[in-house]
């Protein structure tokens, strides 16, 4: 391979296409439906995924949120812009707005409904008794906390009106059809997005206990507020039977994409999973160990997907691709002939504007040069800044998909 860091680019760009909700969204798209149609959504690719719609059905009403700098252009449905991943008032004030577009509606009426991953944080409207800043510390809190996503978004959903089926709810008698594009290990509807059109099986007390082994807990008054105002919907509540949920994008089918190109490219491939899940150093050391256990089995591929967590022990800017990615280069220590590439599908890893990083025998030479040292960034959590400054950040923009996190190592020969 004349340049690995070339082809690794190229699997990330196409795990990227592939997951475009421009050439996504159609394929699973019927006729429009007859009657008062209703665009709602949020997430990341919210506003990509309304581009789509109408460019297969027309101009349609609604409003979708989307993260700043995600905007696209349409016909009908107003695009707002909120704040990722801690939400904030531009993003609480849409949300009310939506619910209120979807009160009132009849059994005639149809909904569509676009959700990525990002509704979390975009798609926000407090309970009672809980304000905008605290859900923001809680946010802030869940995020440094290194607690997986499963755990974050259970809870989360408990502090919104929106979230854990409430969004369809508000919609009934209406018909709701939710077009989904998954950024969760396993796929859950449930946690994609928090679950603004599916029910939810656990309650408040399940959800603070679990994020308690995090080391996270609430405010007394926020928890009896959650209590006495709290309306995630029942799995089985009949306000959601008339809600349909369509997944038509996920991380297998990004990972299947760039295997395919390796594939083409003469390499053996190895999908070591779609939902990896854990502490973004350990992952790497992991799979440290992989990349040297398949040196001289000729040119080979290990691809994964999965969101991994990052626990915050310094004040570095970073995430988990990037901190995935420096410690890869720590445990591999220069052995020759393994290249990699780790970056979060939505060009955003964490709360910097960066999606990643490529990282292969030189890496550590090269930031020695430099005068940075791999042990002390990764020390702070300052991933993104030995990486840029060293030249080996990928920024490729807002791509405006998210099928989470994508890696992929390269051993050549």
């Amino acid at each position: 391979m004349d340049n690995p860091e070339t082809f690794l680019r190229d699997l990330f760009a196409e795990a990227v296409a592939v997951a475009d909700p421009m050439a996504a969204l159609p394929t699973v798209l019927g006729d429009r439906p007859t009657g008062r149609l209703i665009v709602v959504g949020a997430g990341k690719a919210s506003a990509r995924m309304a581009e789509a719609l109408e460019s297969a059905w027309g101009p349609c009403d609604g409003l979708v949120i989307t993260r700043y700098g995600y905007e696209r252009p349409c016909a009908g449905i107003r695009i707002a812009s909120a704040a990722h991943p801690v939400p904030d008032a531009a993003g609480e004030a849409a949300t009310l707005e939506m619910l209120e577009l979807l009160r009132g509606l009849g059994k005639e009426d149809t909904v569509v409904c676009l959700i990525s991953g990002g509704a979390s944080a975009l798609l926000t409207a407090p309970v009672p008794g809980v304000s905008l800043d605290e859900l923001q510390q809680i946010n802030a809190d869940l995020l440094a906390s290194g607690a997986p996503i499963s755990l974050m978004n259970a809870l989360r959903k408990h502090l919104c009106q929106a979230k854990g089926g409430q969004l369809a709810a508000a919609a009934y008698p209406a018909k709701v059809v939710s077009y989904l594009i998954s950024d969760v290990p396993g796929d859950d509807p449930g946690m994609i997005g928090s679950g603004p059109t599916v029910g939810e099986p656990r309650d408040l007390d399940s959800a603070l206990a679990s994020v308690a082994t995090y080391g996270v807990a609430l405010p007394a008054h926020v928890v009896a507020a959650a209590k006495a105002h709290g309306g995630v919907v029942a799995l089985q509540d009949r306000r959601l039977s008339t809600t349909e949920n369509i997944l038509f994008a996920s991380p297998l089918q990004s990972l299947k994409a760039a295997k395919a190109v390796a594939e083409a490219a003469g390499c053996a491939v190895e999908i070591l999973g779609d939902a990896l899940e854990g502490e973004a150093r350990d992952v790497a050391r992991a799979h440290a160990d992989l990349a040297k256990a398949r040196l001289g089995q000729g040119p080979v591929v290990l691809l994964s997907g999965g969101e991994l967590t990052v626990t915050r022990r310094g004040d570095g800017v970073g995430g988990p691709n990037a901190e995935y990615a420096l410690a890869l280069a720590a445990a591999l220590d220069g052995v020759d002939g393994v290249y990699a590439i780790a970056c979060d599908t939505d060009g955003v890893d964490g709360a910097a504007e960066v999606a990643g990083a490529v990282i292969g025998p030189n890496t550590l030479q090269v930031a020695a040069t430099k005068g940075e040292d791999a042990a002390g960034a990764l020390a702070i959590n300052d991933a993104h800044g030995f990486f840029g400054r060293i030249g080996a950040q990928v920024v490729p923009g807002p791509t405006l998909t998210n099928v989470n996190d994508f890696r992929a190592i390269f051993i050549n020969g």
